[in-house]
């Protein structure tokens, strides 16, 4: 698969859905394991995951309310 069309996919609501879902996923997973370990690290990462879900799932639900209008 093309980066572009990676891309492109990405900025569909079923694409913003499961991207969201993935990382918070992984934030969860990274979460886990950070407890376990007590790495700093892997707070770190899970907190950029989960930051990024909330980002994509914030532009899900605007997508939602605006519909097709273009979304920064």
């Amino acid at each position: 698969m093309d980066i572009t069309k990676l891309h492109k996919w990405h900025q569909t609501k079923r694409g913003l859905l499961i991207f969201g879902l993935i990382e918070l996923l992984a934030a969860y997973l990274m979460g886990s394991r950070a407890i376990d370990t007590g790495s700093l690290i892997e707070y770190g990462l899970a907190i950029v995951f989960f930051v990024g879900a909330i980002h994509n799932f914030a532009k899900l639900v605007s997508k939602l309310i605006h519909g097709t209008r273009r979304i920064s």
